[in-house]
């Protein structure tokens, strides 16, 4: 069990803040209470703006990201490829990637480039 004043239910906590927020504010609890609600109001909508410019970044960013990484992808996939310093193109053990490494890298280049499409 906690000390006395050193916690409750939310509602006991709720009325605590209440309390003294009305003293602080020199009004009576009621009025406490609606001026504590117009303050949490006003707390949402601000996020509610924050969380939408954070969208609309998102959202303008996002086909840049996608191409960045289909960038990457394929980069990768190159140098997996590379002929250059002992690759027998007839012995898949020399290869750099494995033919499901290849397989991998060449599907998720597809997808990527078919997500990029889409914008």
């Amino acid at each position: 069990m906690l000390p006395q004043g050193q916690g409750g239910t939310a509602a006991e906590l709720q009325r605590k803040a209440e309390e003294n927020y009305a003293r602080k504010m020199g009004v009576d609890i009621p009025t406490a209470r609606q001026m504590l609600a117009n303050v949490q109001v006003q707390e949402v909508k601000i996020l509610q703006k924050v969380n939408a410019v954070h969208r609309d970044a998102f959202s303008t960013k996002y086909p840049g990201q996608v191409e960045h990484c289909l960038r990457l992808v394929m980069e990768r996939l190159q140098v997996g490829l590379d002929k250059r310093s002992n690759v027998d193109l007839a012995n898949p053990s020399t290869w750099i990637l494995s033919t499901a490494e290849i397989a991998d890298l060449a599907e998720a280049a597809h997808k990527l480039d078919a997500i990029r499409k889409g914008f």
